[in-house]
């Protein structure tokens, strides 16, 4: 079988979308997840729910807006907002290959539950990733620090498999819009970069989209041509093209057939202007 149909063949939906390597899914990702086949995702970049929509605001464009993104960022406590984390970690964990690994990205609203339920599942932390948004929005009520950055967090799921990690690219690559990655040194963990350029909002945007520079990162630190990527909260689906430019081949899920729709239009973009 070509492409993902080989590892999709055991899952009884039918997808939202699918073309070559690049396969949607318009579900809970409990439920695909839960008819993969054990062993099968080489990669996982997960983006879940931050739980922060609590009617505060923030500045988006020079303008107050509602921090609200929808009834799926809306926190229902702690101890649920944990255990839903620690669900779809465990879930994740099955079907990651022995060598897999994990990538979280979230704010302190959902990271720290995030990486309390990695380490309950048993995954071996690698590292944690301070992305810096060089021009992140402004705090409007002066009590706080200014929020300009994100943490991601790398893990794999077996503390005695060795991962891939492309060493040589991180530190050697061309990576001319992060200024604090000096020529031919190490990459460390702290990476500046953006948010979503103009070109990536050209058929709007998912409330918490992450720029392509990011993901093409990630993407390259960690996965080979031909590796399976999944994401399960795919929003705009900003994994997905990354995994498709370099090589990978994708399957993203979520609940909102609207990002669904908008991921269509992407994916098919990119390949209009390969």
């Amino acid at each position: 079988m070509k492409g993902n149909q080989k590892i999709l063949s055991s899952v009884k939906e039918k997808p939202h979308f699918s073309e070559g390597n690049f396969v949607l899914y318009h579900s809970d990702c409990l439920k695909i997840l839960e008819q993969l086949p054990d062993n099968s995702i080489h990669m996982i970049f997960a983006d879940p729910p931050y739980n922060l929509s609590n009617d505060g605001f923030t500045v988006h464009a020079g303008r107050r807006v509602s921090v609200n993104k929808g009834e799926w960022d809306v926190s229902r406590g702690l101890k649920k907002d944990f255990e839903f984390h620690f669900n779809w970690i465990k879930a994740c964990k099955r079907v990651l290959k022995p060598n897999g690994t994990i990538w979280i990205s979230g704010t302190y609203h959902s990271i720290h539950e995030c990486g309390f339920a990695l380490q309950v599942a048993g995954f071996h932390i690698l590292n944690d990733i301070t992305w810096y948004k060089p021009n992140a929005s402004p705090n409007l009520s002066g009590r706080y620090f200014t929020a300009s950055h994100e943490t991601l967090i790398w893990a794999r799921k077996d503390k005695k498999a060795k991962h891939l990690f492309n060493y040589k690219l991180m530190k050697m690559g061309d990576w001319p819009s992060d200024f604090l990655k000096k020529p031919g040194k190490q990459m460390r963990s702290v990476w500046a970069i953006n948010t979503p350029q103009v070109w990536e909002k050209k058929f709007k945007k998912h409330p918490t989209q992450k720029p392509f520079e990011l993901l093409r990162r990630v993407v390259l630190a960690s996965t080979k041509k031909g590796d399976i990527v999944l994401d399960p909260f795919t929003g705009s689906s900003t994994t997905g093209l990354a995994a498709i430019k370099f090589g990978c081949k994708f399957v993203g899920v979520d609940t909102k057939k609207k990002y669904l729709d908008l991921s269509k239009k992407r994916f098919n973009d990119l390949n209009k202007n390969k």
